[in-house]
C-alpha cells in the first residue's frame, strides 16, 4: 500500500470517528446539537481531504469546505453537486464552538447537517469506491435516521 493511500485511509478513519461521535451524542438523553453539527462538519471536511489525498493531491490546512471543494473541482468537476451541503456545514467548523455569536443549533439543524454529511460520504463512495473498498462497512445502516 502506498503512503498516500495509507494517509487517506487514516483521514477516513478520523471521519468515521466524527460520525460515531455524532451518533453517540444523538443517543444521549440531552443532545448537544452544537456538538453533533460540529462533528458532521468535521466528518465532511475529513472525507473531502481523504478524497484529495487518495487522488494524490495536497489539501489546504483549512476548515473552509468551499476552499477544499475548489481544489477537488480541478480533479472532479461533478463535485460541484456538494456545494450547497458544504455551505450548510461551514458555520459548524469554527463559529459554533465559541459563544461570541451565540447560536445554538436545533434538532432541525442537526438533521440538515446529518443529511449534508451523508451526501458527502455517498459522493466519496461513488467517486472512488475501488480506492477505499469496505471502509464504511462497519457503519450502522440506520445511523442517518437517528434524528429524523
Amino acid at each position: 500500500m502506498s503512503d498516500q493511500i495509507e494517509i487517506a485511509l487514516q483521514w477516513l478513519a478520523k471521519a468515521k470517528n466524527d460520525l460515531l461521535c455524532a451518533e453517540n451524542n444523538l443517543k444521549s438523553e440531552v443532545i448537544p446539537y452544537d456538538t453533533v453539527c460540529f462533528h458532521y462538519q468535521q466528518a465532511a471536511e475529513k472525507l473531502l481531504k481523504a478524497y484529495l489525498i487518495g487522488k494524490g493531491k495536497q489539501h489546504k490546512f483549512t476548515h473552509d469546505l468551499l476552499l477544499i471543494l475548489e481544489d477537488i473541482l480541478q480533479v472532479c468537476p461533478d463535485a460541484e453537486s456538494l456545494r450547497d451541503e458544504l455551505a450548510l456545514l461551514m458555520p459548524y467548523a469554527v463559529e459554533i464552538r465559541y459563544p461570541d455569536d451565540w447560536f445554538m443549533p436545533s434538532e432541525h439543524d442537526a438533521n440538515e447537517a446529518c443529511n449534508a454529511a451523508q451526501k458527502v460520504m455517498e459522493w466519496l463512495k461513488k467517486s472512488i469506491p475501488s480506492l477505499f473498498p469496505g471502509t464504511f462497512e462497519c457503519m450502522q445502516p440506520d445511523m442517518w435516521d437517528k434524528i429524523k
